[in-house]
């Protein structure tokens, strides 16, 4: 996938925080059976409160767990300028102010082939969804995230103090460059790997990075939209030369992070017990939570079972393995895509 970004775009190119974005991806994890591939089962409040109407009538339109699709731009508003305090009730209100046309659209583009949900075809025809859909993420934020969030605003503020330093002292094509290893910047174009052979332009548009801890491993983008344009990156996944030690023991919990870098060779679970002074029921414990997150493979030799980090594993520890450049898209107008929206999750 590959964006041109015109000079008043590349101007007007901000880092920011997406509550929306956030609590979408938390309600996403709650609907796996695996829960997050980070932090793991969202909790029971989580999974009470998808049983709420309105609540459930958002999971209908989220991307399942684990697959690649398109979630309505709707539910994910770009965050606003302003007091950061204000911006997921300002987020809440684009929501519920989305015209109904554009709700109806962006419906059908979630649901291009099968048949769209009862619920979710009642709620678009009488004209309630955008209401509900911002009631029931107002409700799953309170029930399920609102406690964890200082800590979780606490990581990303962080992140934004990183990336703008690495803005300021490097120039923001070096920043681009170091979100991701899937993101590039040509110098014209801001490309991403991804299965979607897709081209957009940004002409005098306000493009928001977002970093997420909610949505990792992922790359998001939302950028068919000049007026809603966001690309939103896991947090702890840059490249290697622009990775602070410790981030990735805050993501993921230090004893687990140090387990996942060890594994740059085979190791079973018996050496990395013994090398981390952790008790073997627990080494596997996390083993079986990278091994889910598919951050890790597995492999049998004679009597033992072996434990290595996956291509995703090198990604997040960022000992990225054949730096390969990103895909060559070719360039074409806006007009000439046939598909209206994505968000290329890959």
């Amino acid at each position: 996938m590959v964006t041109h970004l015109d000079g008043s775009s590349l101007a007007r190119l901000r880092l920011a925080i997406s509550p929306a974005w956030e609590v979408t991806s938390w309600l996403r994890a709650a609907l796996s059976r695996f829960g997050h591939p980070v932090h793991g089962d969202p909790g029971p409040a989580a999974r009470a409160a998808l049983r709420h109407p309105d609540v459930a009538l958002v999971a209908e339109l989220v991307t399942p767990p684990g697959r690649v699709g398109y979630t309505p731009d709707l539910l994910t508003p770009k965050p606003p300028l302003g007091p950061l305090d204000a911006i997921f009730e300002q987020q809440l209100a684009a929501m519920a102010a989305t015209p109904a046309n554009e709700v109806a659209t962006q419906v059908n583009e979630r649901f291009p082939t099968g048949p769209m949900p009862t619920r979710v075809r009642a709620a678009v025809e009488d004209g309630t969804l955008a209401r509900r859909v911002t009631d029931g993420l107002r409700h799953f934020w309170r029930t399920s995230l609102a406690e964890q969030w200082p800590a979780v605003r606490a990581t990303l503020e962080a992140e934004l103090a990183v990336r703008a330093t690495a803005m300021a002292t490097a120039g923001v094509g070096s920043m681009l460059n170091g979100l991701h290893p899937k993101v590039g910047w040509t110098g014209r174009s801001l490309t991403i790997d991804s299965s979607y052979r897709i081209t957009t332009a940004l002409t005098d548009a306000e493009l928001v990075l977002a970093p997420s801890a909610l949505a990792w491993p992922q790359v998001s983008t939302q950028l068919c939209d000049e007026g809603n344009a966001v690309l939103v990156y896991p947090v702890g996944a840059g490249r290697a030369d622009q990775r602070r030690a410790g981030r990735l023991g805050d993501l993921v919990g230090a004893s687990r992070a140090a387990i996942l870098a060890d594994l740059d060779v085979p190791r079973s679970t018996g050496q990395l017990s013994e090398r981390h002074r952790l008790a073997p029921a627990t080494v596997s414990y996390h083993l079986g939570v990278l091994l889910r997150s598919g951050l890790v493979v597995r492999t049998r030799e004679r009597h033992s079972v072996l434990y290595r980090r996956s291509d995703h594993g090198d990604g997040l520890v960022g000992c990225r393995q054949g730096q390969g450049a990103t895909r060559d898209v070719v360039l074409r107008p806006p007009a000439a895509r046939t598909g209206a929206r994505y968000r290329a999750a890959r």
